[in-house]
């Protein structure tokens, strides 16, 4: 298969992939609308063409809490990467910092901590849930400070698992669900060979350290389902924000009140961000969220942005809109899924392009140039 873009990944996973972890990944919740609209209402964002503008000396470098970044992208994220190529995890990490930007290590991930931040020469960042078991959460930030993360990212958007109705259909769950993933593995024999076979343990790296026994498909649902807190609020993060020196983000904010409250909190970012529509339908998308956040902290903290961003073009839109840098979920692990690293790679390499002509016809010679002046002003807007 040709690829040209970064959505032609989505169908080579789409072909590699066993449909139970094509369609976890692929999903979202209920009748999958704000899915939808999270990347139809970037499609429809209007940037304003300028023209007979230098674009000599174009650069897409960025600073984002005391790291320079190659461009303002980073990867999200996303549990269960290890199951989409042979240590998931770890070809992330090397690819992105490759390409000078930092990786996001789930606490759901197959690579444990300690495995993924040896493998790269700059610091990860590494994500947290709020859960009823505090000493995992305590264990897990030690082990995070230990193996050098600078930044840490906040999930609150999950304190009850959102309704995902595809994953019944696809065998992740559901009935006889082992059985059916079993017969998808086979079916699927370059995903087989890859991870099935080379890419064990089939585990949940920091769960099983802390836990001190292995783990597997049925502890990630279990496990978690019991642990998450619908009884968190802000003083529950506190203890976390005093014991945490590096900077600290909040992701899964898509009201304004909200992100004042981060201010107000302490955080030091945000991520304006629905969970990539897998937690509530019918709330906003990030692109409709960003622009009254944006206003609403008034350069207080850092803006970051997922749920929706797809290509280059689109994380240009973000900046746009009010983000200062983009989280890259779902592409990245279509690219990691069809061609590990390389994959990868090549995405950021494509996403760099397309943002270099995005800028040059909107005439942005750097990335502080890019901001609401760039878009195209409607009737709606101007209200």
């Amino acid at each position: 298969m040709i690829i040209s873009s970064p959505e032609d990944y989505r169908e080579a996973a789409r072909r590699k992939l066993p449909p139970f972890l094509f369609h976890y990944l692929d999903g979202g919740a209920y009748a999958e609308e704000t899915l939808r609209r999270n990347v139809s209402d970037f499609r429809g964002v209007s940037l304003r063409q300028r023209v007979l503008k230098d674009a000599t000396g174009l650069s897409l470098e960025t600073k984002l809490f005391d790291e320079t970044l190659a461009m303002p992208v980073v990867m999200a994220p996303v549990g269960l990467t290890g199951m989409y190529a042979r240590r998931g995890e770890v070809q992330l990490a090397k690819a992105a910092a490759s390409r000078g930007v930092p990786m996001t290590l789930s606490t759901v991930s197959v690579c444990p901590i300690e495995e993924v931040a040896p493998a790269i020469d700059r610091p990860m960042w590494f994500q947290l849930y709020v859960l009823r078991d505090r000493g995992f959460m305590k264990d897990a930030l030690e082990r995070a400070k230990a193996a050098g993360v600078k930044t840490l990212v906040f999930t609150v958007d999950m304190p009850v698992p959102g309704a995902r109705y595809r994953d019944a259909h696809s065998g992740m769950s559901g009935p006889n669900a082992a059985m059916r993933r079993l017969w998808q593995a086979a079916t699927h024999p370059a995903w087989a060979w890859d991870v099935g076979l080379h890419g064990r343990p089939h585990d949940l790296g920091n769960i099983s350290r802390f836990l001190g026994q292995s783990t597997g498909l049925a502890d990630y649902i279990g496990w978690l389902g019991q642990n998450f807190d619908p009884s968190i609020s802000w003083k529950d993060l506190q203890w976390i924000r005093d014991a945490w020196d590096g900077p600290m983000i909040i992701k899964g904010v898509l009201d304004p009140d909200d992100a004042r409250d981060a201010v107000a909190f302490g955080a030091d970012g945000i991520v304006v961000s629905n969970h990539g529509g897998r937690q509530l339908d019918g709330v906003l998308s990030s692109a409709r969220a960003l622009p009254s956040i944006a206003e609403a902290v008034a350069g207080r903290l850092r803006i970051l942005a997922d749920s929706g961003v797809r290509n280059g073009l689109d994380v240009v839109r973000a900046l746009a809109l009010g983000a200062d840098a983009v989280m890259l979920g779902r592409p990245a692990i279509y690219a990691l899924a069809t061609d590990g690293a390389a994959g990868v790679a090549n995405l950021l390499d494509l996403i760099d392009r397309e943002m270099r002509v995005a800028m040059t016809l909107t005439g942005a010679n750097c990335i502080a140039d890019i901001g609401p002046h760039c878009l195209v002003k409607t009737a709606a807007s101007a209200e």
